[in-house]
C-alpha cells in the first residue's frame, strides 16, 4: 500500500491502517522524543500523545513537503509542550557573559553512545536548546518561541550544555588516557 492510501485510510480510521502506520514510523519518532525528554517514560508518553495528535489531524496534512517531516514536527512539538507545562522558571542571563564553546564530537576516541548518554544527562533546559539548534538545526529565534524563553537565554543554554559537554569528554578522555598508562 502506498503512502498516499495509508494516509487516506488513516483519515478514514481504518485501525489497520493507523497500526500499519504506528509501526512504520514509531522507532523513529521515539528516538526524537526520547532527545527532548527527561526520561524515556515520558518519551514513551510523548510519542503516545504524538500519535494521538497525528490521527486526529491526520486530514490537515495536505501532501506538501516530507510526511516524516510532519511527523517529527509534530512530535517534537509535543515532547516541548509537555516540557513548557512542567517548566519552572528560567534564569534571567546577561548575554554577555556568554562564552562560546566548541565541542569536538568527530573525536574517534568517543563513541556515539557516551555522547547520547551524556547529551541526555544535561539539564532539561540545556539539552533541549542543544538539540533543537546542534541536531535539529533550528535558530535561536525559533527556539525562543518554541520554549517560550528570550533569545539571549536560549543561546546561553546552549553555551552551558556545551561547556558542560565539553567539561564530560574532557574527563573521559583524561580517565581513557590514564588507563593506558
Amino acid at each position: 500500500m502506498s503512502l498516499e492510501q495509508l494516509i487516506e485510510k488513516c483519515i478514514k480510521q481504518d485501525a489497520k491502517a493507523q497500526s500499519q502506520l504506528y509501526k512504520q514510523y514509531a522507532s523513529k519518532l521515539f528516538s526524537l522524543c526520547l532527545k527532548y525528554s527527561k526520561n524515556y517514560a515520558e518519551a514513551e508518553d510523548n510519542l503516545h500523545d504524538a500519535f494521538i495528535t497525528v490521527f486526529s489531524k491526520i486530514d490537515q496534512y495536505k501532501n506538501k513537503g516530507s510526511f516524516e517531516g510532519w511527523l517529527k514536527r509534530i512530535a517534537i512539538n509535543t515532547s516541548l509542550q509537555r516540557y513548557r507545562e512542567n517548566v519552572g522558571v528560567f534564569d534571567i542571563v546577561n548575554e554577555g557573559n556568554i562564552e562560546d564553546v566548541t565541542v569536538d564530537i568527530n573525536d574517534e576516541s568517543i563513541g556515539i553512545d557516551f555522547l547520547l548518554k551524556i547529551i541526555q544527562e544535561l539539564p532539561d533546559r540545556y539539552r533541549l536548546v542543544f538539540n533543537l539548534y546542534v541536531l535539529d538545526g533550528y535558530s535561536h529565534v525559533e527556539i525562543s518561541e518554541l520554549i517560550n524563553v528570550s533569545e539571549g537565554t536560549s543561546k546561553s543554554n546552549l553555551a552551558r550544555a556545551r561547556m558542560i559537554l565539553k567539561e564530560k569528554i574532557e574527563d573521559y578522555k583524561a580517565r581513557l588516557s590514564s588507563q593506558s598508562l
